[in-house]
Formats: C-alpha cells, structure tokens, sequence
C-alpha cells in the first residue's frame, strides 16, 4: 500500500525535529552556568535600572564596547566577569534587572551585582538604592524559583551546583565606609586591624549563605592594592605616584585573614568550594610593572580630571586619553578593559600564588571529568 506524501512529510519533519533537539539539549546541559555577586568591580548593568547615582550609564563609558555605548559596566569595554565567561567559553552573563534575562539566557547564569555595595549593609549609604548583598541573594533565590519553573527541581539544583560563582566585595568598606571621612563612624568605633577582623567574620556569615544556597565552586577575589588607585593618589595628593599608606595597610591586613578563613571554611566542607583570587598580588604586579605587560602608566587614570586624572567622575566634560590600551586604569577606582584581560589571564593560569588552591583552567579539567 501506498504511503500518503502528507504522512512522509510530516513523518520526516519530526525526525528533523527530534534530531535538532538532541544535537541542541547536549550543547545547552555542556554550558556551565556562571552568576556573579559583588560590587562595580563586576557589576554589568544592574544598577542602570536603579534610582542610584552609582551607575555607569553615560559617556564615555562603554566607548570600546562592540555598540560603542554605555552599558552600565564601570569599563571602557568589557569588564571582568564578561573576560572570565569569553575565557572559558561562556555566554556572557546578563544583569538579573534586565528585561532581557529570559529563555535560553536564564539557564547561562545571571549577574546580581550592584555598584556600590560592600560586605555591611552600611557601607555606600550615599548610593541609596543599590542591591546590597543580602538583596543579590534574595534575588538568586527568586531566579532559582524561575528556573524551577522552566526546567525542575533536579534540573535546577544541577545547574546551580554546578556552576561557577564568583563575588567580588571588600573594597568599598574600606574606600567608601572607614575612609570615607576622618571621622567615620567605622573608624571611631574600630581600629584598623580590628576592622578588617570584623569584616572578615562578616565575609564569612556570606559565603556560607552562598553556599547554602547551592554554590559549589566560588572564586572569591581578595581586595586590590586599593591605596595604588588614582582616587587615592590624588585625596593623598602623592607627589611621585606612591600608593596612599593607611588603603594599602588596610588591603594588606585584610587579605591574608580572608585567605586563611577561606581555607578554613574547605576544610570544614571537607572540598575545596572556595577558591582563593590574591587580587592584591595581581593588582601589584601590573602597577609596580606596567611596561612588563605593555602599559606606558598605572598611575593616571584614563578617563577623570584633576590630579592623576583622579578627582570627580568619568563623564563627558573629563580628561580622556586617546589609547585606552596604554592605561591601567580607566577611571579612579576601575582598571581598562586591557588590564581586566592581563588578570583575567592569572586568573586562567596563574600559580598558587595568585590562585589557591587551583587556577580557572585546573577547575575547568577537574569539573569536566565529573
């Protein structure tokens, strides 16, 4: 008997059908989803559909994006997360405000970052509405609701677990909290050391929330040398570019406290969850050598007016250099889009040293194999 052509068309249309859907669900399981939690370090646009002056959402931010615009990311370009996701293949996370967080973009992760933020609550006040850190997690709980919603429970729990998840705070309780003025209440209620003690209790409470909440592999970025940035050059009017003492002691007393918590919290674990990012030592490198990696200064910012281009914001009526790639930093607080890459590759490769327990790549081969 003759087979009716409506059969076979409709017969070989859904074996088309099925065979694009096995090839396309391998490719979406094998795409690692990679969230993002922190401050304007890591911050891709958040903060643009917030009622905040912390936003990075006018000229000539953006300049060397693809679209030449402002996008929200304190950067001439790119910024460190978008690097880390093109470093090990992934779809660059999109903002969790967005509107176009959605479908397949849901399932690829998400950024909660908030310009402006620090690990207490009181930290950058003056920004008023900015997601301080218990509301990223109140928002990664509602995007889990989501994806529960599209995929399941299993599904879910799978893709958070097996994620990478990096956060990125400390900086702005320093800089815009104990020295934001001489007479902060910070710095009237705690000495420096015991300061950094208080916030490294506080980072701890944190990461095991984020842990509780299904993170497996968390990169946690220590503080930069946070005297070396031009805002702080320029308060401390340095004559020769030396870095501003007290910021720099700060950095120092804080990071080496962070890292041993940090690898106290695996070995309670009992796995390496937490994985340490010495950003103080990244950071130093590339300003003590600029020329070593390509830079002509990591002194004057690109982008800002007064001295060392350090004073005010980035905007429109600022000094602006014609060769983004020539600068470490781009504005007063943020490195250029080419600096970000030079870390970012420590990050991928780089030894104990700059990564402990393991660098991204290692963590790449590991996971693979599970």
């Amino acid at each position: 008997m003759a087979i009716p052509r409506v059969f076979l068309t409709t017969t070989l249309t859904v074996a088309l059908a099925m065979a694009m859907v096995a090839t396309i669900v391998p490719q979406a399981e094998a795409t690692r989803a990679f969230f993002v939690f922190g401050d304007s370090l890591v911050d891709s646009g958040n903060n643009n559909y917030l009622a905040t002056s912390a936003r990075a959402d006018s000229p000539p931010y953006g300049i060397d994006y693809p679209t030449h615009r402002p996008t929200g990311r304190f950067s001439n370009g790119y910024n460190f997360p978008d690097i880390i996701s093109q470093s090990m293949g992934l779809p660059l996370t999109v903002p969790y405000l967005s509107p176009e967080l959605n479908g397949q973009r849901l399932l690829n992760g998400a950024n909660f970052a908030s310009a402006g933020i620090g690990i207490l609550n009181d930290t950058g006040v003056q920004f008023v509405n900015v997601l301080r850190i218990f509301n990223q997690f109140q928002l990664f709980e509602q995007y889990q609701q989501r994806v529960r919603a599209t995929v399941g429970a299993d599904r879910t729990r799978q893709l958070v677990n097996g994620a990478l998840v990096l956060i990125t705070l400390g900086g702005n309780d320093f800089v815009n909290n104990y020295f934001l003025t001489p007479f902060s209440p910070r710095r009237r209620q705690f000495s420096l050391p015991n300061y950094c003690r208080y916030l490294v209790q506080e980072y701890r409470k944190i990461l095991m929330r984020l842990y509780d909440l299904g993170g497996r592999r968390i990169l946690v970025t220590g503080t930069g040398p946070i005297g070396c940035a031009p805002a702080e050059l320029a308060m401390t009017a340095s004559r020769n570019g030396e870095c501003a003492p007290e910021p720099q002691r700060a950095a120092q007393i804080f990071n080496p406290e962070l890292f041993q918590m940090l690898q106290s919290l695996n070995r309670e674990i009992g796995s390496d969850v937490f994985i340490t990012a010495n950003a103080f030592a990244m950071n130093t490198d590339l300003i003590n050598s600029p020329q070593r990696y390509g830079f002509v200064t990591s002194r004057i910012a690109c982008c800002g007016q007064g001295l060392y281009n350090g004073l005010g914001l980035c905007t429109v009526v600022s000094n602006l250099c014609p060769n983004r790639d020539a600068y470490v930093f781009w504005d007063a607080f943020h490195p250029t889009e080419r600096a970000n890459r030079v870390l970012v590759q420590q990050l991928m490769t780089g030894t104990t040293e700059y990564m402990y327990p393991m660098n991204l790549s290692t963590i790449m081969a590991l996971d693979a194999k599970l």
